[in-house]
């Protein structure tokens, strides 16, 4: 059955937001930096804030809003993935969930693995939580990236106590296949670490790929492991707060119940309306058009990159709406975004923040309008043939 892709909301009408994409820069620059994606929210959940808003409900998050079983329910209609709601916990973003679960796991000065090139708030998040972060780049080829296997065995052995998985990966685009995730699990539980697995992209994976969360990659998998997302990222709810964290067993499940009580309350209400909303069988349809649309992007971008800037790499992405994208045939510098953004008024992410993996790189959002994506990479192709 063919499904009609989103339709991006007109330019004017996104300028009259107020978030970070929409307000960090002047009307002449062309967002494409932060990620957040320029469509109508599901009705779904426009349906539940609207009626919160009518009703004055913007109170405290009660103590059950239902987030578990929504949770649980998507992960089975997507992923044929059987989660306890027992072991489902919530609090304010994936970030927050990461930090508190490494607090627990690691002693101050604990060494926790990376891999680079990767979210940037990963670095923070293990410094936040008292821990030295210890890079495992992941392993490149044309094919595209994978994780080092070796070098995170390494690195257990040499003592460090916990790895950060990004699953699918953020700004690769890489979905982690289940035999790869299932042998970090066998390498973590063999020198006794445990892997905390971001997954906020899973949802935004593209056939024929399959997604496979960390948790259901394996029993080992399980018995090591905790996964942390959120709805935020797939239906465009960063402001809204709300985020899962999954335990894989007993033991992980008897330190979630043991966090401060204030992890639980730093979500707020429409975080967790709006993620139950989201998570709900309503809006299955608005994800598979939004897919499709990202999809046509995804393929799109390619297709303007080798006509206005036919140096640059890029391997489309397996999941999400982040294309990595290498610029250092075009000589401008180990942060491309700088001139990008001074000579083309386009605002990019900045590929060194990534990792010294990223020197010379981007990162571009492609949730938007393929017009607005073309008149992006026009802009950028000029600076090549001035």
């Amino acid at each position: 059955m063919s499904v009609t892709p989103l339709k991006a909301l007109p330019l004017d009408e996104l300028r009259q937001r107020t978030s970070t994409k929409w307000r960090k820069y002047g009307e002449d620059v062309l967002p494409f930096f932060v990620a957040e994606t320029d469509y109508a929210l599901a009705p779904e959940i426009t349906r539940v804030l609207t009626r919160a808003v009518q009703l004055g409900d913007t109170g405290y998050t009660p103590p059950d809003p239902g987030v578990r079983e929504a949770f649980a329910g998507f992960a089975e209609r997507r992923w044929g993935w059987n989660v306890d709601p027992a072991d489902v916990f919530w609090t304010g973003d994936v970030m927050m969930g990461v930090v508190e679960i490494l607090r627990k796991v690691i002693e101050p000065g604990d060494r926790v693995v990376v891999m680079p090139p990767v979210y940037p708030p990963f670095y923070d998040t293990v410094e936040e939580a008292g821990g030295v972060v210890e890079r495992v780049p992941l392993t490149a080829s044309e094919a595209g990236w994978e994780i080092d296997l070796l070098g995170v065995e390494t690195a257990l052995l040499s003592g460090a106590r916990a790895v950060l998985l990004c699953n699918p990966h953020n700004p690769t685009g890489t979905v982690h296949t289940p035999e790869s995730l299932a042998a970090l699990a066998d390498v973590a539980e063999r020198f006794g670490a445990t892997v905390i697995s971001d997954e906020i992209h899973g949802p935004l994976t593209y056939a024929p790929t399959a997604f496979t969360p960390f948790l259901a990659a394996s029993d080992s998998a399980r018995r090591v492991g905790y996964a942390v997302t959120s709805a935020s990222k797939t239906f465009n709810l960063a402001g809204l707060k709300c985020a899962v964290m999954v335990a894989g067993g007993d033991p992980q499940r008897a330190k979630l119940r043991s966090l401060p009580w204030e992890v639980e309350w730093r979500t707020g209400l429409f975080g967790a309306l709006s993620n139950v909303a989201a998570y709900s069988p309503e809006s299955d349809e608005w994800l598979a058009s939004l897919l499709a649309a990202l999809d046509a992007n995804r393929l799109l971008l390619a297709e303007l990159l080798a006509e206005h800037l036919p140096q640059a790499r890029y391997l489309p992405p397996d999941a999400g709406f982040l294309a990595w994208v290498d610029l250092s045939a075009y000589g401008w510098g180990d942060n491309p975004a700088v001139k990008v953004l001074r000579d083309a008024r386009v605002a990019l992410h900045h590929g060194p923040l990534f990792g010294v993996e990223g020197t010379g790189h981007v990162r571009i959002n492609f949730g938007c309008a393929p017009e607005l994506l073309r008149e992006a990479v026009e802009r950028i192709g000029a600076l090549a043939r001035s």
